[in-house]
């Protein structure tokens, strides 16, 4: 598949599985314009891009030992560093916040089969 077709179907399933934890977890506030949901998106593609190796590979121990648990660790630092990110960016602060250690924990587990599943068919 062509990479921009790559990017931009990483970026619309990033967007609705954001979404849907906006929806389904109490605790995770997303703005409701559009536009900012799809740049914070973009955002979470490009944390996966650099942290995730970083990260797997730093917490490799751990994922061995919980037999592949350990990846919802990594995808949890990358999902609380995001509103960090955003909000650093002057259009979109304050249009993504996680308060709480449960809705991290379920927002990363939305975004995380949700992010399986993309990458599985790509």
């Amino acid at each position: 598949m062509h990479w921009l077709a790559r990017l931009v179907v990483i970026v619309g399933g990033n967007a609705l599985a954001l979404w849907l934890a906006n929806l389904w977890v109490p605790n995770f506030i997303l703005s409701n314009n559009w536009i900012a949901i799809v740049i914070i998106a973009l955002i979470l593609a490009i944390l996966n891009f650099l942290l995730k190796p970083i990260l797997t590979l730093v917490l490799g121990p751990v994922i061995v030992l919980t037999l592949g648990l350990g990846v919802l660790i990594v995808n949890g630092i990358i999902l609380y560093l995001l509103p960090i990110v955003a909000n650093y960016i002057d259009i979109l602060h304050g249009s993504i916040s996680i308060v709480g250690i449960p809705a991290l924990f379920f927002a990363t587990l939305i975004v995380s089969v949700i992010n399986f599943f993309i990458h599985l068919a790509l």
